[in-house]
């Protein structure tokens, strides 16, 4: 069982708006498996609801809670994860119910007898209050590790590729998932001249068809339909590689866009990549693979930008490191004690370290100084508590606060705050 010993896993949970999907090892080294809901099947996915049994307390899970549903024997609750981010409470049988609280429920019901050593969870889609939502799920879930932690659906899309055969992700990989009547593309480059290699995604997303199709002429209109996408996702791309993820995908109604995706690249289809990425991604934070520590991803979760100071120390100019690249935006925060001598501003040092911003083609600037004015501090020197967080993606909050000098001058209580964009463009 390697080095965690006994029963406990290594889990990546891919929660969505409709289904959820567990996949584990037992070790950093093992290859990640995916939990069938069927024994001896590939029924991968958990249906993301609850249902209260009317007039009891009795709550099922999953197929048994639509299975209760269908008998009219309770009341189902869909949606868990929107009605969580959304935190208004739920009425359900008559009585009012924290969403959150059901989202717990129902992760905890998922999970089962898994003895947790260490948890990623993986969404679609992660800012601060998705966050919340899922630190707050996992929290109330009672798990006995601290080792919880978020990517998006892109980082995930990496984790799994960083354990793939490299020949598959030598070029570019695209990656479809189709659910629902959304097709979203997923991009996977990797800049092989710089060190490390830099891995980075890009996402779109199209309004696309629901997956029923009742004649020939429909499952027609639904293969030239998303050929045109494929060829579109691949013009002018040297793609090696294509992952056909979502069980909406089928070789009953893809005919034209297989034998287009099939001409010179290996074509997977699957429904669990994003779980089983999420393994992966746990797997990498408790052990690097080789392929791990020459590559560092800067997907749209990431700081794509080494942020710091040109301080004085020990009387000779030195960069200070504020924040690094490759972080996690929304857990990016650091805080410092610093000196302001003969002035009454901070310069901060801002350096992308990838030439577009997100979802745009504009070039960017490179390293530049941003000047962060604290008005109104007027003294031959001053002691600043500094702390700096990321707030989106792309806007980084810088807050000053006024500490005062020792016995020389006592604080004032000012503090200055000043939002900074990161990726600025060239005008």
């Amino acid at each position: 069982m390697g080095f965690l010993g006994g029963d406990k896993l290594i889990i990546g949970y891919d929660l969505g708006m409709e289904y959820a999907q567990i996949s584990f090892a037992a070790s950093p080294k093992e290859a990640a498996e995916t939990l069938s809901q069927v024994a001896g099947e590939e029924r991968y996915d958990i249906p993301a609801v609850l249902c209260k049994r009317c007039g009891t307390n009795q709550w099922l899970y999953g197929r048994e809670a639509l299975r209760l549903a269908e008998e009219n024997q309770g009341v189902l609750v869909e949606d868990l994860l929107a009605l969580a981010l959304d935190g208004e409470p739920v009425i359900v049988d008559g009585e009012s119910f924290d969403p959150v609280a059901l989202l717990t429920l129902f992760f905890k019901r998922s999970l089962g007898n898994l003895k947790v050593s260490a948890l990623m969870l993986t969404c679609a889609m992660l800012d601060h209050r998705a966050i919340e939502v899922l630190g707050q799920m996992a929290g109330g879930a009672g798990l006995k590790t601290d080792k919880i932690f978020f990517q998006g659906y892109g980082e995930s899309f990496y984790s799994y590729m960083l354990r793939q055969p490299e020949e598959l992700w030598f070029y570019q990989s695209v990656l479809f998932h189709y659910r629902r009547g959304i097709l979203k593309v997923y991009y996977l480059e990797c800049n092989r001249k710089t060190v490390p290699m830099v891995v980075v995604t890009e996402e779109r997303e199209h309004m696309f068809y629901e997956c029923v199709y009742s004649s020939d002429k429909e499952r027609e209109e639904l293969d030239q339909a998303f050929c045109r996408i494929a060829q579109e996702a691949c013009a002018g791309r040297p793609v090696g590689s294509v992952y056909l993820i979502g069980e909406d995908f089928s070789e009953e109604w893809m005919k034209d866009s297989l034998r287009f995706l099939c001409r010179g690249r290996r074509v997977f289809q699957g429904s669990n990549l994003f779980s089983k990425g999420a393994c992966c991604g746990m797997q990498e934070r408790l052990e690097a693979s080789e392929a791990g520590k020459s590559h560092v991803f800067l997907g749209r979760d990431k700081l794509r930008a080494n942020i710091g100071m040109e301080i004085l120390r020990q009387g000779r100019e030195s960069y200070y490191a504020l924040l690094d690249a490759g972080i996690n935006w929304y857990e990016a925060r650091h805080t410092a004690e610093i000196y302001v001598q003969g002035g009454n501003e901070l310069a901060l040092t801002i350096t992308p370290l990838v030439w577009k911003p997100p979802e745009s083609k504009e070039a960017l600037s490179g390293s530049r100084t941003v000047k962060i004015r604290l008005e109104g501090l007027a003294c031959p020197a001053a002691r600043i508590r500094l702390h700096v967080e990321m707030e989106s993606e792309n806007c980084l909050l810088v807050e000053a606060e006024d500490l005062g000098f020792g016995q020389f001058r006592m604080p004032e209580g000012q503090v200055w705050r000043e939002t900074v964009e990161i990726y600025e463009a060239v005008r």
